[in-house]
């Protein structure tokens, strides 16, 4: 069990998260050869929440606006809203990240944000919760969601 968690913790972490630069260093330009594959994950907009504290470091106390996905591995609407909104949140560049969260591993975080079904959706400036949906929404619906989140 304890291997098991240490496995996550290392595997959650990303070249952006370890570097000297900070936890919001930009990502690399893409290599001048041309080549499609890359080893870095660092340009990823999108991570899995570990616990309470992890939630408040990358979430709450984040400067930039974060959509936080409740969702659960049996959901089959979260199997369809979660690739449709890590999809969408990539198509902001950055501006927005998203945090995903597990609500049987993360009973309390469920419990403390009122998430009573999944999929839900909350959007959090500033470490308030300014919009929130539950359900499957289209693409149209979600970049109107996420552009009202980050005021464009």
């Amino acid at each position: 069990m304890a291997q098991r968690l240490v496995l996550r913790r290392l595997l959650s972490l990303t070249p952006r998260t370890l570097s000297p630069q900070g936890p919001l260093a930009p990502c690399a330009p893409p290599a001048p050869h041309g080549r499609a594959f890359g080893t870095s994950a660092g340009c990823r907009n999108t991570f899995n929440v570990q616990d309470g504290s992890d939630f408040q470091d990358r979430v709450v106390n984040n400067p930039k606006p974060v959509v936080v996905d409740f969702h659960a591995q049996w959901c089959g609407p979260c199997k369809i809203l979660g690739p449709r909104l890590e999809k969408m949140v990539a198509k902001q560049e950055g501006k927005v990240l998203m945090a995903k969260v597990d609500i049987d591993d993360h009973t309390d975080l469920a419990i403390e944000y009122e998430v009573s079904a999944v999929p839900t959706v909350l959007a959090m400036k500033n470490g308030d919760v300014v919009d929130k949906f539950v359900g499957i929404k289209d693409e149209d619906q979600l970049e109107a969601f996420l552009k009202k989140l980050i005021g464009a």
